[in-house]
C-alpha cells in the first residue's frame, strides 16, 4: 500500500508529474510487489524559491530543478529491493525526459494498523491481519 508524494517546483507541469508518479508506480510493482491497484500520490507544489536543496550533498543537482518523492508503504521489502527501486526509478525519470540528478527520494515504513481506507478502521482490521 504505497502512498507517493511528490513534492515539487510549481513551475513542473502537471503532465510530467503525473508521468513521474505513473513511472513510480510501475517501478514500485515491478520492485517492490506493489498491488497495481494501490495507486495513491498526492503532489505538493512549492514555489522554486521555498526549495532548499544542497546543490552538492551526495550527488549533483539543480536545487530549483530538484522535486522530492516520498513513498509511505508497508515495511518488509529488502535492502536489495529498495536499491533496485531507487535505480530503477531514476532510469524511468531519464526515460521520460526528467532529470534523474534532480531527484531526491526517501521511503516511510510502517504497518497494516497504520493505515485506514474507510469507517471500518484500520487495514488490519479490515483484512483481519
Amino acid at each position: 500500500m504505497p502512498f507517493n508524494k511528490l513534492h515539487v517546483p510549481k513551475t513542473l507541469s502537471s503532465d510530467i508529474c503525473r508521468s513521474i508518479n505513473d513511472q513510480l508506480h510501475a517501478s514500485l510493482v515491478e520492485m517492490c510487489g506493489v498491488n497495481p491497484d494501490d495507486y495513491f500520490c498526492l503532489i505538493c507544489r512549492y514555489e522554486p524559491e521555498d526549495m532548499i536543496f544542497h546543490p552538492t550533498f551526495l550527488g549533483e543537482r539543480v536545487p530549483r530543478a530538484t522535486i522530492v518523492i516520498e513513498i509511505a508503504l508497508l515495511g518488509g521489502r529488502s535492502d536489495n529491493q529498495k536499491e533496485k527501486l531507487y535505480k530503477d526509478v531514476r532510469h524511468r525519470l531519464r526515460e521520460i525526459g526528467f532529470d534523474p540528478a534532480n531527484s531526491i527520494m526517501f521511503l516511510v515504513e510502517n504497518g497494516p494498523a497504520d493505515w485506514s481506507f474507510s469507517e471500518a478502521g484500520s487495514v488490519k482490521t479490515v483484512l483481519g491481519l
